[in-house]
């Protein structure tokens, strides 16, 4: 039973894989992913379609969807009132041709911190970066890998308070905030800065002692790009944004002034700091023991309200300040929102699968292999985001997968050991943000047709920034926790 029960788990992930990666929905493959794991381990295929799979997937839902909603209309608002593109204008300024690199990475890295979706920071920071690397003569290959260091490392899952999915899926399972362990990610994020930084501006070097230029291409119309089903599929489980909703709604031709535009981004910053370590903590929330609440408690529901009511706010200062700079508000705001729909029913999708595979009596084999890892729960909890960040091509699918399995586990450990569970929570999202960056990955995908690059022109440099840069960030973070974890805190 187990040897055709773990045959039927790596079928299931197998045809997973394949199939999604050639652009086929989710939301079809993950339920026959699960149903083909249970038949081979000869369970019960409706009851774990309906009471496992769709429960799962539901909790999910339930707990993350209204951070897809207003992440996505976020950065929706923030694209159409032109926020985002004033904000890369102003960096543009400042820093000039001659620091071509550095502009790309920090605008990129302001406005993803600040909780504009990934794909409106891809198509407001291309056009930027081609203007400014064409004028400095620095290759367009380098193009993506710069724009990966400021929007896809550090800010996503390593600086304290990022508003990313990633960084609010541990929240629930340990008790913990958007700033957890704020010591050790701001070491990590200095790592990944610095390293990707001298990595990009050693590129530069060298294309300009070989006498390299721009180059030539041409990226991928925007509108094509969203009609791409293909793309579309992999991207939104890559990322929270559905890029078929960038072009719905309408862009205004007069963008706010840099610092009126970079306020909603410091409300977003503001308020989930105060949230998560003032006004929360000083409430009275005994009441969410009762039944008709979940019986449930703050330490699992605070870091989700903090980034919730950030959002909130960062949206309502949107409209405060460039309500009258949106051509259509509705239009945007529906396109918004819809942008949130495919993303969060995607990863739930895969979430739904892996509850499943939990399920399995075969799973124990692999759980204890898992747990097995020398090193310590840090080591092992890295190794096993990782693989399955890298599996689903989605660093909150495999973070989600690998917390719904093991997440209890590891905070039993953490306990035994006197492992604070903010370790646990920065090195399970630093961990899930590294391989979920090879070449199927949708947002990588998408990013290269934006640039008018390709895998072989760019990939190699969005390795080094995007991989190797989190992997050492990784190793420095478990090394650090696990000798002086409190002191590094």
């Amino acid at each position: 039973m187990t040897v055709s029960g773990l045959l039927g788990i790596l079928i299931g992930l197998g045809l997973l894989i394949a199939f999604a990666f050639r652009g086929w929905s989710v939301l079809l493959l993950a339920p026959l992913a699960a149903l083909i794991a249970a038949l081979f381990s000869r369970e019960p295929l409706l009851a774990h379609w309906t009471q496992t799979f769709m429960v799962s997937a539901a909790g999910f839902l339930a707990q993350f969807f209204p951070l897809f909603l207003l992440g996505a209309l976020f950065g929706k608002l923030m694209e159409d009132s032109g926020s985002v593109a004033a904000i890369a204008s102003f960096m543009t300024d400042r820093l000039g041709p001659q620091r071509a690199v550095l502009a790309v990475v920090l605008a990129g890295a302001l406005v993803t911190y600040g909780g504009v979706s990934l794909f409106v920071a891809f198509f407001v920071l291309a056009p930027m970066a081609q203007e400014l690397f064409r004028a400095a003569g620095i290759p367009r290959r380098l193009m993506p890998a710069a724009i990966v260091l400021g929007t896809s490392t550090f800010t996503m899952s390593a600086l304290p308070g990022t508003p990313s999915i990633q960084n609010a899926i541990p929240m629930p399972f340990f008790g913990t905030t958007p700033f957890a362990a704020p010591g050790l990610g701001i070491l990590a994020s200095l790592i990944m800065f610095g390293f990707g930084l001298w990595w990009l501006n050693r590129q530069k070097a060298i294309a300009r002692r070989n006498g390299e230029g721009f180059g030539e291409g041409a990226p991928m119309p925007s509108d094509r790009l969203a009609a791409d089903g293909k793309l579309r599929e992999r991207a939104t489980t890559a990322r929270e944004f559905d890029p078929a909703e960038i072009g719905h709604g309408e862009t205004t031709d007069v963008p706010p002034p840099a610092m009126f535009a970079a306020l909603p981004l410091v409300m977003v910053i503001a308020v989930n700091l105060a949230m998560s370590l003032l006004i929360l903590p000083a409430l009275d929330t005994r009441f969410l023991a009762e039944a008709r609440w979940g019986g449930t408690s703050l330490a699992a529901v605070g870091g989700v309200w903090a980034v919730i009511t950030a959002l909130a706010c960062a949206i309502l200062t949107v409209l405060a300040v460039s309500h009258r700079r949106l051509p259509d508000l509705r239009a945007t705001m529906d396109a918004g929102a819809n942008a949130s729909v495919l993303p969060a029913m995607s990863v739930a999708s895969l979430v739904g699968f892996g509850a499943v595979v939990a399920a399995m009596p075969a799973f124990t084999v692999v759980r204890d292999a898992v747990l097995g890892i020398g090193g310590g729960p840090l080591v092992s909890l890295a190794v096993a985001t990782n693989v399955l960040a890298a599996l689903t091509g989605s660093a909150s699918g495999g973070l989600t997968i690998a917390l719904d399995a093991l997440g209890a586990t590891y905070m039993t450990r953490a306990a035994e050991i006197g492992l604070d569970p903010a370790l646990l929570h920065r090195v399970a999202v630093i961990g899930a943000g590294t391989l979920d960056s090879l070449p199927h990955n949708g947002a990588v995908v998408t990013l290269l047709a934006v640039c008018g690059s390709t895998h072989r022109d760019s990939y190699r440099d969005i390795v080094m920034v995007g991989i190797v840069g989190a992997l050492v960030a990784l190793a420095a973070v478990i090394a650090l926790g696990s000798v002086v974890g409190a002191i590094a805190r």
